[in-house]
């Protein structure tokens, strides 16, 4: 009895087939036994994947212009499975300090009672981390724009440091997307995504990858994902290479459009800072000309001060932004970042709110105008 298909099968399809499997069978005892050297990329087991993933994988790869992918259950699964493949007890972490709070928590509370040196450092230091690097330094954890107060980083500096000691780097590349970044060919070691966002694209699915060129690296974190039994659904694998058929044409208008309502709120009066790296007011603007082609669809902003009453009437207004976390879709979102959030964070950008947007595929003069609805609720709680 065989398991394969058949070599003369003429069934073709525009869709990609979706493989489910728990348990994957072997012709032979010697194969059987034998079956961890189909890893990285063949199949022992369903926790490591199944053809559709591995189709997924694939197209990953070629977007991030890698030789090899790795897909985990979500972006925070795969931010923490580059750590775990790689860093152990005795070693020195380096943090940044706007990285995803899931990463710092993971850092801050499991590894660093693990016997892990967890260190962050502030995430415009650039070429000057070279100072914090200690002989017992194994990686940089790298997230350009920071995930809410979106501050810049020059990669290309924190990588060349990185180099020079033998560090391993690792960039949660999310915000800008292989589309207009990819950190791979500056010289990062491992790219990560939150496929949930901008690949995924319609807010209904969890997952991560991660990109790289070195075959011993992509050998650990195939392991690790086995170890750690870091299984995707084959579903939603499917699911997610559907949306990276119309991810390049939902980039680029959502780019377009968030672009649009940045500079209308920078030239608010109620609004005192907009934190996005492609307006020209922004402190990382240089360095983001430089290295990136382009922006994202997330930014944030800092509103007049007010008493709490004040945003609870400007979120409540919102009409077409739904209050939520993750970012990314085709339907925009809104979300808050309270004071004393940003002033427990070591390096903190501000002692005030943020509110973070998201903007999806709505004509933006309705958001726009939603916006404006909401502010004017605001206003009559600003301080004279």
């Amino acid at each position: 009895m065989s398991f394969k298909d058949h070599a003369d099968n003429p069934f073709a399809s525009l869709s990609p087939a979706v493989w489910r499997a728990s348990t994957v069978v072997f012709d032979s005892f010697e194969d059987f036994a034998a079956r961890k050297k189909r890893q990285p990329d063949g199949y022992s087991y369903g926790v490591t994947g199944t053809p559709t993933a591995r189709g997924l994988e694939r197209r990953i790869a070629d977007l991030e212009h890698a030789r090899h992918c790795v897909l985990t259950p979500s972006g925070q699964a795969a931010l923490m499975a580059v750590v775990m493949g790689f860093v152990r007890a005795g070693d020195h972490l380096l943090v940044s300090d706007s990285a995803y709070g899931g990463l710092k928590a993971f850092a801050s509370y499991w590894l660093a009672e693990l016997g892990i040196d967890v260190e962050y450092y502030p995430p415009t230091v650039d070429g000057e981390i070279e100072a914090l690097i200690k002989p017992n330094t194994k990686m940089i954890c790298i997230e350009a724009p920071g995930t809410i107060t979106m501050e810049m980083q020059d990669v290309d500096a924190i990588v060349a440091v990185a180099k020079r000691h033998g560090v391993l780097t690792m960039m949660d590349n999310t915000w800008a997307s292989p589309l207009y970044f990819r950190p791979l060919e500056h010289g990062v070691d491992f790219a990560v995504e939150a496929a949930t966002k901008l690949f995924g694209g319609h807010s209904d699915l969890l997952m991560g990858s991660i990109s790289m060129n070195d075959f011993s690296h992509y050998e650990i974190l195939r392991e690790t994902q086995s170890v750690l039994g870091l299984a995707v659904s084959p579903e939603d694998c499917f699911l997610v290479m559907r949306g990276l058929d119309t991810f390049p044409l939902r980039m680029h208008e959502q780019s377009r459009n968030t672009l649009k309502i940045a500079c209308w709120l920078e030239s608010h009066p109620l609004v005192t800072n907009v934190l996005f790296p492609a307006l020209e007011s922004h402190p990382g603007h240089r360095v983001w000309k430089e290295q990136f082609e382009g922006s994202g669809c997330l930014f944030s902003f800092i509103l007049k001060p007010a008493p709490e009453e004040a945003f609870s009437k400007f979120f409540n207004a919102l009409e077409h932004f739904p209050i939520g976390a993750s970012w990314g879709g085709t339907h925009s979102l809104v979300a808050y970042y309270p004071a004393n959030q940003q002033k427990a964070r070591k390096f903190a950008l501000t002692d005030q709110p943020i509110i973070r947007i998201s903007i999806g595929l709505e004509d933006p003069d309705v958001l726009i105008a939603d916006l404006e609805k909401a502010l004017r609720q605001y206003h009559s709680f600003t301080e004279a």
